[in-house]
């Protein structure tokens, strides 16, 4: 059986402003697609409100109803979406299943060093240019001298693949200089060698004694712990009586920026195939999410302990997915913000952009900024840590500061 290549992402537009856009896809399965497909959903900065997932074990066709901006560069995203779609990303006209899929070839890595005089939102307006030219922060150093000067070394990854040319350099350097204009000092960018490669994706780093399981609330409350649904809080319940060969999973919650993300991942992470899901927002707050699965082994989940463990991970993953801490380091005050990494290592996107941006809106300066990997409760969790330039005496409280981090994370920033 074979399907038109251009057919297997279909995009239709919405060609009014309250209406959601239907992305369709129609691909060969494989475990893990839907969070992957979710996962560039929400780098490009949309929203799903609803969602249809089908499949055989082969074969799935997924629908997507998503909102956002109206800026997305539509092409750049079928594109994206085609790529991470199974024996999609073949040149001929044609494709089919089976086919072998070739186990992707790691990154390069770049090495992007900044300097230029500092000024407020400085940070995330690169932060803003880096995402724009799908370039991949995969870690960060930050620092500000005394004399006003900015130091920045990005760890970078490229989504085009370009980012060895010369062209793809230029642009960059243009887009960062029309940002930045006569502030800019320095800028220059190369790939590193594989000693700092390795490092830089390597095992994850030994917990500095000023990060542990303490620094996060890794627990939830006890009546989330048990699904009881108060107005914050997360249901999910497992059933097999509906299904001769799946088992059902409910989930009711509130809405928030990833959500279909953050339940994808965690199933990928336990090797689950989902063979039909429906997923609804219900007015703007709470949504609903019917998922009937297997296990690798095609087999319902029938042991009440994987049954428990599972349900115990869903809600702690949706109750709390981002994990956000204000500490005092002396008479400074330090951002702390983890996400689980996924167990083939990525991290979710724009977290790091949605920090600089929530500090912005502040008016809150960045004196150094630094992003790495961390094994936290036994997991392995990527941690933004941000130390605020309070030197002239900042008037923001810092309670409020979390909350807007935490809001604008959770989408929940108006």
């Amino acid at each position: 059986m074979g399907i038109l290549h251009e057919d297997v992402v279909i995009i239709k537009q919405t060609e009014k402003e309250d209406e959601a856009t239907v992305i369709t896809i129609n691909c060969p399965d494989k475990t893990g697609l839907g969070c992957d497909l979710c996962r560039i959903i929400l780098f490009f900065g949309l929203s799903i409100v609803r969602g249809d997932v089908s499949t055989d074990g082969k074969w799935c066709y997924i629908v997507f109803w998503v909102v956002g901006k109206a800026s997305i560069r539509w092409g750049l995203l079928k594109k994206r979406l085609l790529e991470a779609c199974p024996s999609c990303s073949s040149a001929n006209t044609l494709i089919y299943y089976p086919a072998e899929s070739q186990p992707p070839k790691p990154p390069d890595v770049f090495l992007l060093k900044f300097c230029c005089r500092d000024r407020q939102a400085l940070l995330h307006d690169v932060t803003q240019v880096l995402s724009e030219l799908e370039l991949i922060i995969q870690r960060v150093k930050v620092s500000t001298t005394p004399d006003g000067m900015v130091m920045d070394l990005f760890f970078i990854t490229d989504t085009r693949e370009l980012l060895h040319t010369n062209k793809r350099k230029e642009d960059t350097y243009g887009h960062l200089k029309a940002v930045v204009g006569d502030d800019m000092v320095s800028c220059d960018i190369e790939m590193v060698g594989p000693e700092i490669t390795a490092c830089s994706q390597g095992p994850p780093f030994l917990i500095p004694p000023a990060i542990s399981e303490d620094t996060f609330s890794l627990e939830m409350p006890d009546g989330c712990k048990h699904g009881s649904l108060q107005s914050d809080s997360v249901s999910v319940t497992m059933d097999n009586s509906l299904s001769p060969v799946h088992t059902l999973i409910q989930i009711v919650c509130r809405d928030h920026k990833g959500l279909l993300y953050d339940i994808m991942r965690t199933l990928k992470d336990y090797n689950i195939q989902i063979s039909y899901g429906r997923f609804m927002t219900k007015g703007t707050k709470d949504c609903e999410i019917d998922l009937f699965i297997v296990q690798a082994d095609g087999k319902k989940i029938v042991d009440p302990s994987k049954q428990n463990a599972m349900c115990s991970r869903i809600r702690m993953e949706l109750f709390r997915p981002l994990k956000v801490a204000l500490v005092s380091r002396g008479p400074d005050t330090e951002l702390l913000v983890a996400n689980p990494v996924e167990l083939c290592g990525k991290g979710r996107p724009l977290v790091f952009y949605d920090i600089t941006l929530a500090l912005k809106m502040l008016s809150t300066d960045i004196f150094t900024a630094e992003i790495s990997r961390h094994m936290i409760g036994g997991r392995e969790w990527e941690v933004y840590r941000v130390l605020l330039d309070e030197g002239d005496g900042s008037s923001v409280p810092r309670r409020k500061i979390k909350e807007a981090v935490w809001r604008l994370l959770m989408g929940w920033e108006r």
